[in-house]
């Protein structure tokens, strides 16, 4: 058999057609660009985001590079990114930026191009959801917000200090007194906060024994307030390092994040100081609780924009410590109510707060609230807030947002929480208009609190008078009023416990001053 013959055959057949193809009869077209449209078509008509905004391609086909015509009432909050226009095509980039209103909007975005009819692209956006107040669910998280209550801080009291050592008078000149708490509870406030600082007053390790002296007159101070029917809340208060590089503020959050031996160091401290605190308080009834910290920072960084979450295991891990010590110590501490906050105590970072482990199941979250910064604590202080003024329009909006949000997060699912700190620098009652918003904004941020199921306490540095960080309502020595406290307070106290129908969020709203 001819192998050869048989094997060759079919190949030069195929040869010669492959070549035959491309003969001059038959021309291989090599032209690949495309043919030029005769209209504008879009990947998409249409693009509909919500509130919070959004990102979004869109490719053009067009006979002539296109122009995207933006209609001038949307370029605040719509804006494109343009594209290489290659092929007939373009792809670009339309983005819409969160919409803070309650209504919905709109454009007619314009394509052109030569050559071809205009054609448009519809953009919608819708507005943010409606903030309703919530009907109060009966779980624990309310139940403990009503028995907290309405609450009030004895601040730069037994948490002043001087020299490194924590002393009552440091910072105000007078002591408390019976008088002190029976005036407190007298005035409608149910529940106190004693921020108490340690530092001067701790031993060295690895006992780190408390001064007696010291602990005797806060546990006396503590019997004051259970004396006059008052919850309180005692926490370690200004022990923190805010950066001030004195060697005295031992709860170093900044050296315990950047080295593990601190870290330890200090969470051996913390177990100490509170182990010595709890044992000391085993034997006192429930109105009693215990928060870990005050407002934990690194360094002096009251935002954290870097390693937010390696700072904020280090705080997780000291509560973690907390609880254990305390509950470690039995008695009535086995299952008392235990406060903890995280990073700044802000609510920007209560995401970053882990529940600690607790057998009782008894742990609230903390947080502090001066919001705005502008109005009530910073340097500016202006002179209105609110709808009705021109300074903070959105004010009782975003006061709304953040309590809604953390109502959602936590009061909703049962997590119990509260606001250990809220407040106002006072404004002078000589200028009527600074004097009405600044009553308007106090009762509108508690009757917030309240709708919203959040707990609260008045910040009180006893620091008379008016201007930045004066929060003087209640005489530390005499529970008595301060020159200018009854009024602010008595709208505090009106805003939380008041139960007619006809006194809702909206129906303080709608008081709000007019100048």
């Amino acid at each position: 058999m001819n192998i050869c013959r048989h094997f060759f055959l079919p190949l030069l057949v195929l040869t010669s057609a492959l070549f035959s193809c491309g003969g001059k009869d038959n021309p291989v077209n090599t032209d690949t660009t495309p043919k030029a449209p005769t209209a504008i078509t879009l990947s998409t008509s249409s693009i509909s985001d919500p509130a919070a905004g959004g990102s979004h391609e869109v490719t053009i086909t067009a006979p002539a590079r296109p122009q995207i015509v933006i209609p001038s009432e949307a370029k605040g909050w719509l804006s494109m990114q343009d594209g290489t226009y290659k092929d007939y095509k373009i792809t670009v980039t339309l983005k819409l930026s969160a919409n803070d209103t309650y209504a919905i909007r709109s454009a007619d975005v314009t394509v052109k191009a030569t050559g071809a009819a205009d054609v448009t692209l519809k953009v919608t956006q819708a507005g943010k959801e409606v903030i309703t107040d919530p009907t109060l669910p009966n779980n624990a998280a309310i139940a403990r917000t009503r028995e907290l209550g309405l609450g009030w801080n004895m601040g730069n009291h037994f948490d002043a200090y001087a020299n490194g050592v924590a002393s009552e008078t440091a910072w105000q000149g007078k002591s408390a007194t019976e008088a002190t708490f029976t005036g407190l509870k007298a005035k409608g406030f149910t529940s106190v906060r004693i921020p108490a600082t340690w530092m001067g007053h701790i031993g060295e390790g690895p006992d780190y024994t408390l001064d007696e002296q010291w602990l005797d007159r806060i546990y006396e101070v503590v019997g004051f307030a259970e004396n006059a029917g008052l919850n309180v809340i005692l926490n370690t208060h200004h022990d923190e390092d805010h950066g001030e590089n004195d060697g005295h503020h031992w709860q170093n959050l900044k050296g315990a994040v950047d080295n593990d031996a601190v870290n330890k160091q200090v969470k051996e401290e913390i177990a100490a100081v509170w182990r010595q605190i709890a044992t000391k308080f085993k034997d006192k009834g429930n109105f009693l609780m215990f928060e870990s910290f005050n407002e934990l920072i690194y360094g002096n960084q009251w935002s954290s924009s870097s390693n937010t979450e390696k700072k904020c295991s280090v705080i997780n891990q000291w509560n973690q410590v907390f609880v254990d010590a305390v509950r470690a110590t039995g008695g009535n501490n086995a299952t008392r109510w235990l406060g903890v906050p995280g990073y700044a105590a802000s609510p920007n970072y209560l995401q970053y707060v882990t529940v600690p482990d607790d057998p009782a199941g008894k742990i609230m979250l903390a947080f502090h609230c001066y919001d705005p910064y502008d109005y009530t604590i910073g340097g500016k202080q202006l002179p209105d807030w609110g709808h009705t003024g021109k300074n903070f329009p959105r004010g009782e909006e975003d006061i709304k947002e953040l309590f809604n949000r953390i109502y959602t997060d936590y009061v909703a699912k049962d997590i119990p929480i509260y606001m250990g700190e809220f407040g106002c620098s006072m404004r002078n009652k000589a200028d009527a208009k600074a004097w009405a918003y600044y009553l308007y904004y106090l009762e509108y941020f508690v009757k917030c609190a309240r709708t919203f199921g959040i707990s609260g306490f008045l910040w009180d540095n006893g620091a008379e008078g008016y201007g930045q960080e004066r929060h003087g309502y209640i005489d530390h020595g005499s529970g008595a009023f301060t020159a200018q406290g009854e009024a602010p307070v008595n709208a505090m106290i009106k805003a939380w416990n008041s139960t007619a129908a006809s006194y809702t969020l909206q129906s303080v709203y709608d008081s709000a001053p007019v100048f």
